[in-house]
């Protein structure tokens, strides 16, 4: 199969504003250095790394809320995110965001979804997360907000980081899938059942293969939308294969099932953006997660073994 040549704009977001552990601002350096744009290059895609945009660090930023911990430099983070990623769609090119930590996706879903949406066609989302991603302030026990940003993708949480852009919400729960996941807190569980997102588990992929777990999901993300926003938390996978992230749980997806995932979104699914986050190179090994998300990238991009 020929590989579609894309456009791609590479957006680095330094941000570790949204985590509840330091050293993920850095993801987007891990990733370059284990030569993302190269690797890209090689299967005839055009590449442009604009470079990273300027976010604030917590040494200079007030905390605030407790349950919405840094919650304005988050939201100022998201909305330069999301413009960025609505100029790179309306100039025909695929966004790759690096991250940082996934509260980055509440900007670059909602950059996705009111780009298509002026349009007047939605989208799909298909988020890989070894967590659920889907408290509110209501529910978190931690204030962290990357623990909050499926939630408000799907329209749940804080009204200001709901209503960033002009589109609420940004992406129907009939066409959210959730992979991987197992570690879900109590508050977003209901969420996640109450307003029927399709969630996959640890359980689902061992006992049904990833195979037919990613064949559903792209049904049902692409069911009547314009295409899928792929959002990739590297803590999907299992700690032995992915040791630089910042939440790891063990019990995880392997390295040969994710490049299966990517390999079967490449060939079967209209991905319109990427989200690669959560590298946090400071609890790597030799930049293991750094190499991986490259080669996430590369398969998810057209790469086959043969």
């Amino acid at each position: 199969m020929a590989i579609e040549r894309r456009f791609i704009e590479i957006i680095g977001v330094p941000v570790d504003l949204g985590a509840g552990r330091r050293g993920v601002d850095m993801g987007p350096s891990a990733i370059r250095v284990a030569d993302l744009e190269a690797r890209l290059e090689q299967l005839g895609h055009q590449v442009e790394d604009i470079g990273d945009l300027d976010v604030m660090i917590p040494e200079t930023q007030q905390v605030g809320e407790g349950k919405l911990r840094y919650k304005e430099p988050i939201l100022a983070m998201c909305d330069a995110l999301r413009k960025q990623v609505e100029q790179a769609l309306a100039r025909g090119r695929l966004p790759l965001v690096l991250g940082g930590d996934h509260s980055i996706a509440i900007g670059s879903v909602a950059g996705t979804a009111c780009h298509f949406g002026r349009e007047g066609q939605s989208l799909g989302l298909i988020w890989f997360d070894a967590h659920g991603d889907a408290n509110t302030p209501d529910t978190t026990p931690s204030g962290n907000i990357h623990g909050m940003s499926l939630a408000v993708a799907i329209g749940h949480g804080d009204r200001d980081l709901v209503g960033l852009g002009e589109r609420v919400p940004k992406v129907q729960p009939r066409n959210t899938v959730l992979i991987g996941i197992r570690d879900v807190d109590p508050g977003e569980r209901e969420i996640l059942k109450r307003v029927g997102v399709t969630v996959y588990t640890m359980r689902d992929i061992d006992e049904r293969g990833m195979r037919d777990v990613v064949d559903e999901a792209i049904r049902i993300a692409a069911d009547g939308t314009a295409g899928i926003h792929l959002s990739f938390d590297l803590d999907v996978v299992d700690p032995e294969d992915a040791p630089g992230t910042g939440t790891p749980v063990w019990g995880g997806i392997t390295y040969r099932e994710a490049h299966l995932a990517m390999e079967m979104l490449s060939d079967r699914a209209e991905i319109v953006a990427i989200d690669l986050v959560e590298v946090n190179p400071v609890l790597d090994t030799q930049n293991m997660t750094g190499v991986l998300a490259a080669e996430l990238a590369q398969g998810l991009l057209g790469k086959r073994i043969f």
